[in-house]
Parts: C-alpha cells; sequence; structure tokens
C-alpha cells in the first residue's frame, strides 16, 4: 500500500513537471511556429486551419530591390552599430569613475541613467522629437542614433560600472609597482580584465538599438525605414506573410547574440551589477 502511494505521488509528480515544461515551450514557441507558418505561408484564408499553399513568394518580394528590405537591413545594423560605438564611448568612462572614484552622490547619478527606463517610452520620445525637430535632427540618421543611445546607455553605463568594480586591483597595483604607467596600466591590465563586460554591455545596446520601434518611428520616419519600422508598416497593411519574415531576421541577431552574452557575462560581474 505504502510503495503504491508513493508510486502515485512521484506520477502525479512527473506529470505536473511534465505539464510545466509542455506550457512554459507552448508560451515560448507557440508564438514563434505562429510566425513560421506565416513566413512560408502563399495561402492561408478563413476558415482553413492551415495555409493551402507553401513557398517562398512572399520571400522573393520581401529582398527584390524596391521593396526597401536591403535598406532597412542596412540601416537598422549602421544605426545600432553607430549606437554602440556612441553608448560605449560614453559609458567606458562614466562607469570606470563610478567604480574607482569616491564621487559625492554616486547612488543618484547610477539612478539617473534608469530614468529613461522608468517612464513610458511613448511621451519621451514624442517631446524628444519635437526638441530634435527645432534642432533640425528629425529624418535623420544622427538623430536617431541619438534616440538609441538613450534606452542603450542604462544597459552600457550599469554593466561598465560592473565589470571595473570586478577588476582584480592587486594586479594593477602590481603593474604600477612594475613602473607601468596609469594609461598604460588602464590599457594593458585594467581593460582586458573588464573586456568581457564591456563585450555583454555592447551586446545589449546593439539587440536594443535593432529592435527599436517607437524612437525611430517618431524621430527617423519616415525619412529613415529600419526592419521594426517595415514590420510594423506590413503588418498595418495586412501582409503578414511580409511582416513575419521580418519578425525572424530580426529574431536571428537575437538570438545568436544571447548566446554569446552567456558566455562573456560573468557570475562576479553580474554580482556587482547595481554596487
Amino acid at each position: 500500500m505504502t510503495s503504491l502511494s508513493s508510486f502515485a505521488r512521484k506520477a502525479g509528480a512527473t506529470l505536473g513537471l511534465a505539464l510545466a515544461m509542455g506550457l512554459v515551450a507552448f508560451i515560448v514557441f507557440g508564438p514563434l511556429t505562429n510566425l513560421a507558418i506565416w513566413a512560408f505561408a502563399e495561402q492561408w484564408f478563413y476558415p482553413n486551419q492551415w495555409p493551402t499553399r507553401w513557398g517562398f513568394e512572399f520571400w522573393g518580394r520581401v529582398f527584390r530591390p524596391r521593396a526597401g528590405a536591403w535598406e532597412s537591413l542596412w540601416n537598422s545594423v549602421s544605426i545600432a552599430a553607430a549606437t554602440v560605438g556612441l553608448s560605449m564611448a560614453l559609458s567606458i568612462p562614466a562607469g570606470y569613475a563610478l567604480a574607482r572614484l569616491a564621487l559625492p552622490a554616486r547612488s543618484f547619478i547610477m539612478l539617473i541613467f534608469l530614468l529613461p527606463q522608468a517612464f513610458p517610452s511613448l511621451p519621451i520620445f514624442v517631446n524628444i522629437a519635437a526638441i530634435f525637430y527645432g534642432l533640425g535632427l528629425n529624418g535623420t540618421l544622427f538623430g536617431v542614433v541619438l534616440v538609441h543611445s538613450l534606452p542603450g546607455l542604462v544597459y552600457a553605463v550599469w554593466i561598465a560600472t560592473a565589470s571595473f568594480s570586478a577588476v582584480d586591483r592587486s594586479m594593477e597595483e602590481a603593474a604600477r609597482n612594475l613602473g607601468a604607467g596609469p594609461l598604460r596600466t588602464f590599457r594593458d591590465i585594467t581593460l582586458p580584465q573588464a573586456f568581457p563586460g564591456l563585450m555583454a554591455a555592447s551586446i545589449f545596446v546593439f539587440l536594443d538599438s535593432i529592435d527599436e520601434f517607437t524612437g525611430t518611428y517618431f524621430v527617423g520616419a519616415p525619412d529613415i525605414s529600419t526592419l521594426p519600422i517595415l514590420m510594423f508598416n506590413a503588418s498595418m497593411g495586412g501582409n503578414y506573410q511580409i511582416a513575419a519574415i521580418t519578425a525572424l531576421i530580426l529574431l536571428i541577431p537575437s538570438v545568436g547574440f544571447m548566446l554569446v552574452i552567456e558566455r562573456f557575462l560573468k557570475a562576479d560581474v553580474l554580482s556587482r551589477i547595481g554596487r
């Protein structure tokens, strides 16, 4: 009797775990499966539960010269790369100063970099668009890069600060004792140790920029078209196949870079974020 009840408990636990894993898999992979179906569906009309014709016709439409996908892809990648460059150029000295110097109101300074994430993005970008219009930055790549750098600095500064905080200072002291100057110590000792965290911060900024829609829409459109803008226009026009194909294209760098982040972002860096 005891063995029977123990078997029933184990079976119930196994069944519960299987149901939970199935639910998680459905939540994660269900939308991705729907995207994949739409990407290869050439005909799919109600009340059919599955497409009546499959093929690559809409892939050809997306990548034909007049469709604008290549231009949007180039804009997305170039804007994201420029956003990474600007964000890291600001965050490396800021992160080093926040990690090493006894700055007054350090916690308040760190909090300031979080403020863009504390408010809804729509009113922020609407007001930025009004300011940029007066400065002549609307509809320019530089204006879009500036807008993308606003949320990108949140990742860049916080992770850069944690990366420099995790650097072994005894190695820096040993280099200084051997005659290395401050700049050489930073270049040869500090920066290589902080590099994995800085690389992870760069990837976060890149992914945030390449997926950014709201800021690009209010500051760049209609002069600047990116893949999220192309996907939005396609979905609003009922071109679900083109929207699904664009979403899958955006998904490729996200998945690939997330695997890279897992390698670079170590536990010692994560434990110091926010300190």
